[in-house]
């Protein structure tokens, strides 16, 4: 048997390291949290090679006493927490005193810190944890950290790192998450001596969105705001039009703290369950403040996991929320017929200057140019749109684009980053993508600080509670959200300036109000309209059954007995007739009459292999999908005759629904396209 042997503390560091410290992005990370939790207002990143071999991280902090420098480099060492009770109400991003040593176990570091009180400050040189200098030198007030050479001592690490740029590219996300974290520290992130992002600090969270993906982003946000007894919810929820078909774009924030949660993106997206389609993922920014007793940050070292105190009561309470917000925008999507832009020519000069203009091969070039040339501008004259000069064509095309950017009210990029913009009143005209919102709807979002008055708490519902609360699926009563909007298309008076044209391709229904053209899909709306009628029937214990002769005999597994048994009101809610048979065996007496005749043995097995993963939010959700599924095999399907008598008929019950706009599944039920688009496609319009 092999001897039992106490590892040195090398081994027992490196070890350590390989936990806290997995890239450069993660020593980017660590470094930036203590700078912020040090009350810095301004931080600098600067990389080169994607941070293997260099990484300087500087700040305006507090900075480190001078007696102290060395014991920060020791394991444990924090100035966060005292006892294990403090992890229950832990602030600040950092708390486990494992970041600098772990960082100084696997690179060369040096440390140059000053404090306010100080005249002078200390610059402290390790390599591999050996210290090599320690000596006073002058210093501005705050932190540098220069991490070099990387995993210099542990090659085994550093070979399973990837390509320079796609580490950079790491860092890079990094910097935007934590930007947006926090928009009122101003941020710069250099890379290979390029500036490649930064942030004016001023609190405008909008500017960093803007900064980061565009104006067409910028105009689809819904502000967003909730609040229960002990937290509190701020942010901005994408319209159903901007898609993804991954969840990179799903930003969640806890108490300052950029996190990874699957609780929270199943919330979110079960929130926009009837706007979007399957594999279909939502934009949303979410800034939670939760009270530090209800969150266990302690999780990994990584800090980028949070458990929540009551999970299933959360889930239901940001599903309801986020369901709630974008119940009060209308959906319909607006069609426009837009024509390839003929590419600009090469614009050539005079031989004898021998220069050559080209136009912008994409607005992304035109965008950043603008930005370039404006960021060298004095600040004062950013304020007012540019004056109007004789330019060649492509001049001419940037500074088009440049106006409509300063007759937006998108903000200017800011001359310093360090040096924070004074905030500025806006009207709600010049605020960028404004809408309504479910609580407060300022165009500015700052982590929230302060806890609501008399909030209500949250709490996890049963099935009957949660249909009565659900969005427009889950109720069928008279329209009220377009009080919302100027333009009110679904208000009983419009309704009845509706025109029906006719149907093309056995399929699509047209329509007339006003100087709009709908579309409307027959089977996504019937199935809209199915659904409702089966959630208000359940809502309200009034399911029809159809008696099976014979019955319908079900052999299931141990295991999905139990759950037949467990949920077993539901069923009955849901219309099922269901009795033991003896064994795991089962008998289905009665099923939903919608449902007859449509696989009900496939059915009630796919319920149960749902309800076998144990959501979060327990039956509801499952119960909820499994309408949709009943809805959409008893609506009428494309490709079938239907008269105007019948297509009035199905206009009126969607019309009056709380959320006509999308088919359970996420399709659209209406589109529009106006007559100046039609006017444009005829040439009637140049």
């Amino acid at each position: 048997m092999a001897e039992i042997m106490l590892l040195d503390s090398s081994t027992i560091d490196k070890i350590a390291a390989g936990e806290v410290v997995e890239r450069p992005s993660s020593v980017v990370k660590e470094l930036v949290e203590n700078a912020m939790d040090a009350g810095a207002r301004a931080v600098t990143v600067e990389i080169k090679e994607g941070g293997c071999s260099f990484i300087r991280v500087t700040d305006n902090g507090g900075g480190i006493d001078k007696k102290q420098v060395r014991k920060a480099f020791f394991r444990h060492a924090t100035s966060k927490i005292r006892s294990v009770e403090d992890l229950y109400q832990v602030k600040s991003l950092g708390f486990r005193g494992e970041a600098l040593s772990s960082i100084a176990a696997v690179s060369m570091v040096e440390l140059i810190t000053k404090t306010k009180e100080e005249l002078t400050g200390i610059h402290y040189r390790l390599e591999g944890e050996k210290e090599r200098e320690f000596s006073e030198v002058g210093a501005p007030e705050g932190t540098t950290i220069i991490v070099r050479e990387l995993f210099f001592n542990t090659p085994v690490r550093k070979k399973f790192l990837k390509s320079s740029a796609t580490e950079g590219s790491y860092i890079s996300d990094l910097m935007e998450h934590m930007a947006l974290s926090r928009p009122d520290v101003a941020f710069q992130f250099i890379m290979n001596g390029q500036v490649r992002f930064h942030t004016s600090g001023n609190g405008d969270i909008k500017e960093i969105l803007y900064r980061i993906y565009g104006r067409e982003i910028i105009k689809e946000l819904i502000p967003f705001s909730a609040s229960a007894e002990g937290l509190e919810i701020q942010g901005f929820l994408g319209s159903p039009s901007v898609v993804r078909s991954n969840r990179n774009f799903e930003f969640f924030f806890v108490n300052g703290r950029y996190i990874k949660s699957p609780l929270l993106s199943k919330g979110l997206e079960a929130g926009y369950k009837a706007y979007l389609m399957q594999h279909k993922f939502p934009f949303a920014l979410l800034h939670f403040t939760i009270d530090p007793d209800r969150i266990d940050v302690n999780v990994h070292p990584s800090k980028m996991e949070i458990r929540f105190h009551d999970q299933p009561g959360l889930y239901a309470f940001l599903e309801e929320q986020i369901r709630g917000a974008l119940r009060r925008r209308e959906m319909i999507p607006d069609v426009t017929l837009e024509e390839k832009p003929a590419r600009p020519s090469v614009v050539q000069k005079p031989a004898a200057k021998e220069e050559k203009t080209e136009a912008p091969s994409s607005l992304q070039d035109n965008r950043q140019r603008i930005e370039e040339s404006l960021i060298s501008r004095p600040e004062d004259k950013l304020s007012a749109p540019p004056e109007k000069e004789p330019a060649p064509a492509s001049e001419k095309e940037t500074r088009t684009a440049e106006t409509r950017i300063a007759e937006s009210g998108i903000p200017w990029p800011a001359d310093k980053m360090a040096a924070p913009v004074p905030e500025e009143k806006s009207t709600a005209a010049q605020r960028i993508g404004g809408g309504d919102t479910a609580g407060s709807a300022g165009g500015k979002v700052h982590p929230p600080r302060t806890r609501p008055e008399a909030p209500q708490p949250f709490e996890t519902r049963r099935l009957s509670q949660m249909l009565r609360e659900e969005e427009g699926v889950y109720q069928v009563q008279e329209t009220r959200q377009m009080e919302l909007f100027e333009e009110k298309l679904l208000t009983k008076e419009a309704v009845q300036s509706y025109r029906i044209l006719g149907q093309v391709f056995d399929t699509y229904w047209l329509a007339q109000y006003e100087d709009k053209l709908l579309f409307i899909d027959q089977h996504a709306a019937h199935e809209k309209v199915k659904y409702e009628a089966l959630v208000s029937k359940m809502k309200n214990g009034a399911v029809d059954s159809q008696m099976l002769t014979p019955p319908l005999v079900l052999n299931l597994s141990a295991r999905e007995a139990h759950l037949l048994e467990r949920y077993a009101s539901y069923f009955a809610e849901l219309g099922f007739e269901i009795e033991d048979f003896g064994g795991n065996a089962f008998t289905v007496r009665s099923v939903p009459c919608d449902l007859y005749g449509h696989y009900e043995k496939d059915f009630l097995e796919a319920i149960l292999d749902e309800l076998e993963e144990e959501p979060p939010h327990g039956a509801p959700a499952v119960i909820a999908e499994k309408l949709a599924s009943m809805a959409c095999k008893s609506a009428v399907k494309g490709n079938h005759t239907m008269t105007c008598r019948e297509m009035e008929a199905l206009l009126d019950q969607l019309l009056k629904l709380e959320n006509p706009y999308h088919c359970p599944h996420g399709r659209p039920t209406i589109i529009t396209m106006s007559k100046y688009e039609l006017e444009r496609k005829f040439k009637r319009i140049v």
